[in-house]
């Protein structure tokens, strides 16, 4: 049988052709590795099955699950939505930075293509905003399995520009979000750290569950240049020459402050945030919205 946890690999999946074909291979590699993870009894909720009980009826028994798991369940079908969760992908030009094969906002997209699969997968409905400096898209949650096309084709056409203002966007998007829901964001947070962490306080407030995955580069931690570089602002395009070896430890250690207000900030305001590289297998950040949703339910 072929290794499907493979599509896991970000660099694996940039070289798919087509985001839809990216998400699902993702996904289904990832429930294809649930039940040998340690997160027991996710593969059961998640995927709306139950272990099979005398008196069940076989044509509800999920002969895949068997055949991967040797366990016998049948699936559950719910007739409401059980969650509205709005996918908040930052676009803004230092999204599209990448030392490695897949930039910030290549990660973040096929991430955000992934979680709306999974979401429809278990009819829970999903929305998209896109985001620079201001909110460039915005597509209202639904439910339909139709929906998940038109997510898919705005996150493959999705493109990185414009400088950022997050904190503004997000209060902009706490105010025009009505329905409580799970908003999840996808971003480098790259803008003043209070001015966020109050934003996202702005989404708590309005009675939102809210889980942030704060997208690096490897490189933007360990800032491995080996002599004199120019650095060049990918939103105002400003540049300057720096040499690494002068700079490198008061940077990572300002670089580790700056995660450091986050992971404060957004802890004392009950508010989920998981750091993710780039080169991040993406079943870790996936069980991430599946320790999230565990607990919503």
């Amino acid at each position: 049988m072929p290794d499907s946890t493979r599509f896991l690999k970000p660099e694996v999946v940039a070289k798919l052709k087509g985001i839809d074909l990216k998400a699902r291979l993702v996904v289904e590699g990832f429930l294809a590795g649930l039940h040998r993870s340690p997160y027991k009894g996710f593969s059961v909720e998640f995927t709306e099955h139950r272990p099979y009980m005398p008196g069940d009826e076989p044509k509800r028994i999920d002969w895949k699950v068997y055949a991967k798991t040797d366990r016998f369940v049948v699936r559950e079908y719910e007739e409401e939505t059980n969650l509205r969760a709005y996918l908040v992908l930052d676009a803004s030009g230092s999204m599209s930075y990448a030392t490695g094969k897949v930039s910030k906002l290549e990660y973040a997209s096929m991430l955000a293509a992934s979680l709306a699969y999974l979401l429809l997968h278990q009819k829970d409905s999903a929305g998209l905003i896109t985001f620079s400096d201001k909110i460039d898209t915005y597509v209202p949650p639904r439910s339909t399995p139709a929906h998940l096309n038109a997510l898919l084709h705005q996150l493959s056409i999705v493109k990185p520009g414009g400088d950022t203002n997050i904190a503004g966007t997000f209060h902009q998007l706490a105010e025009r979000v009505k329905r409580r829901g799970l908003v999840i964001i996808m971003s480098d947070l790259w803008d003043e750290p209070q001015a966020v962490l109050t934003a996202l306080r702005h989404f708590r407030h309005k009675k939102h569950e809210v889980l942030v995955f704060h997208i690096q580069d490897p490189n933007e931690r360990g800032f491995a240049f080996r002599t004199p570089v120019v650095l060049k602002d990918m939103e105002t395009g400003r540049e300057m020459t720096v040499d690494p070896r002068v700079l490198r430890e008061q940077y990572q250690k300002d670089f580790d402050r700056f995660f450091a207000t986050f992971e404060r900030g957004c802890r004392e305001a009950a508010i989920d945030y998981h750091r993710v590289t780039t080169d991040m297998p993406f079943d870790r950040a996936l069980f991430s919205y599946l320790e999230r949703r565990s607990r919503m339910r």
